[in-house]
């Protein structure tokens, strides 16, 4: 497995902190690995190092809760400061006390989750504000390559677009890759949501998370959705509001707000959706009718939340941008378009930029071979885009 060195930059700092370190992300991300190679770090320096995986039954069946954990890590601990790492440990029942409780013993405490639930706010107020939290999102393409090289195959831009950055998807192709990721969204969505919350009415929740999931890069609400499910079963928009809740909790789906340049407000009931991985869009496709169009957008939304991006979805009064991205003082408006061959999509992409900021930089990604770069808008051919650490090297 390579080294996920974007992440482990950001996590190297608090190694010795009494902050708790929360270690979250969609299920299958890497939490683990990263864990393990932040394990692997600290222990070239030390043996005070305690290590649970709670995903593992007998470790669940041996410590069923916080007392028994406590009680493990007492027995196991050597004098001095302890690294502890507790994986997936959403699993404990007051995982929020064992964490306190050592915290306090002066150990240094790791947790990896796939529930956002681990920072709500109720967990927030237990915990003091004494943590920090890092996301951790699915192979970008440049990591998908390097982890692609060191198996010996080739991945494509195009394969990325289709099936997605899920690390353990490149051991499989064909029908094996097609059944690791229906079994991995099939985990998601009964095991971390149907199941923990107790959802009675599977099919309409279902059919919620597929119309969700089929819809990234669009702008979605709660009246949409129910038009969309309601003759499946009877249902408010409050009960769609809430399983769209449930989907963010398991990071399966994120979304973005709108900022409008008429009430210079960024708007939260106005939002795009994207998935936490676009192959939870392909998986849902019939054939090889994948939504490259979209999924296009949404891949374009994980490289520049990778590159430290803050992103909104932008909003000039008279046209939507797809994102308005601001690192610093600088701000980027880009327009994601699969083609602008044909000349209705070329000026409707470059509509968009009418009466936008004149001092910031326009961008336009594409797949397009041609280079339609204009005295105001930077062209980026998508391949290239996937090879960039910064929108600074636009030149």
């Amino acid at each position: 497995m390579i080294i996920r060195e974007h992440y482990l930059k950001q996590i190297r700092p608090f190694y010795d902190s009494d902050l708790i370190k929360i270690i979250t992300g969609i299920r299958r991300c890497g939490k683990s690995v990263i864990m393990q190679q932040v394990r692997d770090e600290i222990q070239a320096r030390s043996s005070n190092i305690i290590y649970l995986e709670f995903e593992k039954r007998e470790v669940r069946s041996q410590l069923p809760n916080a007392d028994s954990v406590l009680e493990y890590v007492k027995k196991r601990r050597k004098s001095g400061g302890c690294h502890v790492f507790l994986d997936e440990v959403q699993e404990i029942d007051g995982w929020e006390e064992v964490c306190q409780s050592l915290r306090l013993e002066g150990d240094s405490v790791f947790v990896t989750g796939s529930n956002s639930k681990l920072l709500s706010k109720e967990y927030v107020k237990s915990l003091s504000g004494r943590f920090v939290s890092f996301r951790i999102r699915p192979f970008v393409y440049c990591e998908l390559q390097e982890y692609a090289q060191e198996l010996g195959r080739v991945v494509t831009p195009l394969d990325y677009l289709i099936w997605g950055g899920f690390p353990k998807r490149l051991e499989f192709s064909d029908e094996a890759l097609r059944r690791y990721l229906d079994d991995l969204n099939e985990t998601i969505i009964y095991k971390d949501l149907i199941v923990r919350f107790r959802i009675r009415k599977e099919a309409l929740f279902r059919a919620v998370a597929d119309f969700v999931l089929r819809s990234n890069a669009r702008i979605v609400s709660a009246n949409s959705i129910y038009k969309a499910v309601k003759q499946l079963q009877k249902c408010s928009e409050n009960t769609i509001q809430k399983y769209v809740g449930y989907l963010e909790t398991a990071y399966a789906v994120d979304f973005l707000g709108q900022y409008s340049t008429r009430t210079k407000q960024l708007l939260s009931f106005h939002r795009k959706s994207y998935d936490g991985d676009v192959s939870l869009n392909s998986i849902r496709c019939t054939g090889n009718r994948f939504d490259l169009d979209h999924n296009l957008e949404n891949v374009v939304y994980n490289e520049l939340l990778y590159m430290g991006y803050q992103l909104n979805v932008f909003n000039n009064g008279r046209s939507e941008i797809d994102f308005l991205a601001q690192k610093g003082n600088k701000k980027y408006y880009i327009q994601v378009a699969f083609s602008v061959a044909d000349d209705k999509a070329y000026q409707r992409e470059y509509r968009a930029f009418e009466n936008v900021d004149p001092l910031s930089q326009k961008i336009l990604i594409t797949t397009d071979e041609l280079d339609y770069s204009t005295s105001i808008v930077r062209h980026i051919r998508f391949h290239d885009f996937l090879s960039m650490r910064s929108l600074d090297e636009v030149n």
